[in-house]
């Protein structure tokens, strides 16, 4: 497991740490974007993420993914149901999570766990 902090926009440029971290990804086997509840917009970020690994290497993108939406203590149930409604990630696993109340975090870890055990040829093949 491997945590990248922050890949930014242009990474694969170069810019920040970027082509340090994003070459660091291409040894795991399963890829996990979280994505802060409180972004400008969630969607965005996402595609942001996907350009910058297509960009370094299209074949990231063949890697199975999930997404976590974090700092989900910022929000009440009511107001997530309503962004999960705008949230446009197909079939892509996704969980809402918070680390500082530890909302989710169960959740996280194991669908996390099936997607890797999934890609090692352990479970559901």
């Amino acid at each position: 497991m491997a945590d990248i902090p922050g890949i930014i926009e242009n990474a694969h440029e170069g810019k920040g740490l970027g082509l340090r971290f994003l070459r660091h990804i291409e040894r795991n086997s399963v890829l996990l974007f979280i994505i802060p509840v409180d972004a400008d917009d969630i969607n965005k970020q996402y595609k942001i993420l996907l350009n910058e690994l297509k960009q370094h290497n299209p074949e990231l993108l063949d890697k199975p993914r999930m997404i976590g939406i974090s700092k989900t203590d910022l929000i009440d149930d009511e107001y997530e149901k309503l962004i999960k409604k705008e949230l446009k990630f197909g079939k892509i696993p996704l969980v809402f999570f918070s680390a500082v109340v530890g909302k989710g975090l169960d959740k996280l870890k194991d669908t996390l766990w099936v997607l890797m055990n999934k890609e090692e040829g352990g479970m559901n093949e």
